[in-house]
């Protein structure tokens, strides 16, 4: 089922999204503008975004991919 549903490709795709998106993020609200307060903390938010999008994200093509199969069937 795991292959039916391209899970593995979809993961990439998604985490590549969200770590990409996370990315311009961050350059346009911490890195553009300067911050006062330590970075590690914009890191660490940045991570949290990065992994919960690329889960959303994946969660979604995912769900796509069982819809357009179940077409098929």
């Amino acid at each position: 089922m795991i292959e039916a549903l391209n899970v593995r490709d979809n993961a990439f795709r998604g985490f590549i999204f969200g770590f990409v998106f996370t990315a311009a993020v961050f350059t346009f609200f911490v890195v553009v503008p300067g911050v006062d307060r330590s970075p590690l903390y914009y890191v660490a938010l940045a991570f949290v975004l990065a992994t919960g999008l690329g889960a959303l994200v994946t969660a979604a093509l995912v769900l796509r991919d069982a819809y357009r199969l179940s077409k098929t069937l």
